[in-house]
């Protein structure tokens, strides 16, 4: 195993470093590079994205907040920026090169929160997942196995907690378990986990990236600082693309088979791939079989995750809000064994859901759409399944429940954003749930 990872430089004190976003990560970088000295810009679009104490603790804190549309003088004297997640590369580099300038200044590194805060950590090994679904599961998983083989652990990323945070919260871990997003990874040039997952890369964010291409590169960046002594854990699917964007580290493959762990809570083929990922990348650190099945065994499905609602009449209502693309509604469709009743609709990001119709026909037996997109699942799926649509996820609920027989899935499997109907993925299934709760 490789003892050292070579790091970039950090910020200095005194020099100006601009953040991008206000959200948690942007706070959490925001504090991190305040602890560093350096001198700090937050800036965010939106006028109300911060209360009013945390925009008088951050100004407290030294912090030059600046709320409002970016101008290219807010990054003439930067040195770093860090942009938010959800912001592309490609949209604030413009502004960078505007502010400043032809001038013989160095121009400012643009770098992810998560590359910043790598660049802060001591010695911690990194166990780190990536790929288009099935993230957060593996993640969790892997840092559940870590655990019960006696390890510290933290788990963050883009699960939930910034790496920051666990920077300046000054307590150590045994291993580090992020889950790692290609939007991070675009802003990411040292980053270097001991072992890295890559699970899968299926059309996804086209709203953000350029191609498919440009996404795919962004996912491999997990492996580009990796050598001999590292270790790449890769899905069957990814093999195709190895070619074009070389992995040094020690290669081990995985697809989708019997599984390793039978004794588990979580449905469907794919999570057993997710679990064999998992236990892969966990072998890395000593974790015994024994003590991974034992995890596998008390995991519990994540919310919003193929996660079991109800069962009413014997009905079965799954709520797999997380579902947000075509592929991830392929992967929740095979889960099944029984006729599926299939609620979908949201911001469409990209996808071919006439591919899917094959197996749309063999598992659904309604389709019930509701909110945006409906006249590309129409064009679609016409004469698949028997279709209708609501304005509304709870009239969609209501109808498909009505028609419900024992024996039944009715599935919350959008493909789709949320952001037509709810604030994140997150609010769409728990008004799912609430509906569920509330049917007689």
């Amino acid at each position: 195993m490789a003892l050292e990872h070579v790091r970039g430089p950090r910020p200095q004190p005194g020099e100006s470093a601009v953040v991008v976003g206000a959200g948690r990560s942007g706070i959490a970088a925001t504090r991190l590079l305040r602890r560093l000295g350096a001198r700090v810009r937050l800036l965010d679009k939106k006028p109300d994205a911060l209360s009013a104490l945390q925009l008088a603790e951050l100004r407290a804190a030294g912090v030059d907040v600046q709320l409002g549309g970016h101008t290219p003088e807010q990054f003439a004297d930067a040195s770093w920026v860090i942009p938010s997640p959800g912001l592309p590369v490609a949209v604030i580099e413009p502004l960078v090169a505007a502010g400043c300038g032809n001038g013989d200044r160095k121009a400012p590194e643009i770098l992810a929160e998560m590359e910043l805060a790598w660049r802060c950590l001591d010695d911690e090994p990194v166990l780190a997942v990536t790929g288009t679904s099935g993230k957060t599961t593996t993640a969790s998983l892997a840092a559940a196995m870590l655990q019960a083989q006696g390890y510290t652990v933290f788990l963050g990323g883009n699960i939930g907690t910034p790496l920051s945070e666990y920077v300046l919260a000054g307590r150590k871990a045994d291993v580090l378990v992020l889950e790692i997003s290609s939007f991070q990874l675009q802003g990411c040039t040292t980053f270097c986990p001991r072992a890295g997952i890559l699970l899968n890369i299926s059309p996804n964010h086209l709203d953000y990236h350029k191609d498919m291409a440009e996404y795919a590169e962004a996912k491999f960046r997990l492996f580009r600082c990796q050598d001999e002594g590292d270790l790449a854990v890769l899905g069957e699917g990814v093999r195709g693309l190895v070619a074009s964007w070389p992995v040094r580290g020690r290669k081990v493959w995985v697809g989708e088979g019997p599984s390793r762990f039978p004794r588990s809570g979580l449905m469907g083929a794919h999570n057993a791939f997710n679990a064999e990922a998992a236990w892969q990348a966990c072998r890395l650190f000593g974790v015994s079989e024994a003590n991974a099945a034992r995890a596998v065994a008390d995991f519990r499905p994540l919310p919003h995750r193929l996660e079991r609602v109800a069962e009413r009449g014997g009905v079965l209502f799954v709520n797999d809000s997380k579902c947000t693309t075509v592929a991830a509604l392929e992967v929740a469709l095979r889960a099944f064994d029984q006729p599926v009743r299939l609620l979908c609709g949201g911001k469409f990001k990209g996808g071919d859901l006439a591919a899917l119709a094959p197996l749309v026909r063999e598992k659904v037996v309604q389709i019930g759409l509701f909110g945006a997109s409906r006249e590309i699942f129409e064009r679609a799926w016409t004469g698949v399944a028997p279709m209708s649509w609501h304005p509304a996820l709870r009239e969609a609920v209501a109808e498909l429940a009505a028609a419900s027989a024992p024996g039944d899935a009715v599935l919350l499997a959008p493909a789709t954003s949320s952001f037509d109907l709810y604030k994140n993925y997150m609010a769409r299934g728990d008004d799912f749930k609430r509906i569920v709760g509330e049917l007689a």
